[in-house]
């Protein structure tokens, strides 16, 4: 049961999950009056590390494709 809890498919959802979260914080920010630019920039930045974390754990997880 715990190797389920540190398994890199738990991490990639986790991550996701995140993701996705960050992106309603986004929108919300992006909506409101006064737009806080600097929270708005920080969770773009956020929203992008992360997009980029999960691109490259999917490209690990996944073998390569033989030529």
């Amino acid at each position: 049961m715990d190797e389920n809890l540190h398994s890199p498919q738990r991490h990639l959802i986790e991550l996701r999950i995140e993701h996705a979260d960050l992106n309603a914080m986004v929108d919300r920010i992006a909506s409101e009056l006064p737009i806080d630019q600097m929270a708005l920039r920080r969770l773009k930045k956020r929203r992008l590390l992360l997009r980029d974390l999960i691109a490259r754990l999917e490209r690990e997880s996944d073998p390569p494709e033989p030529a």
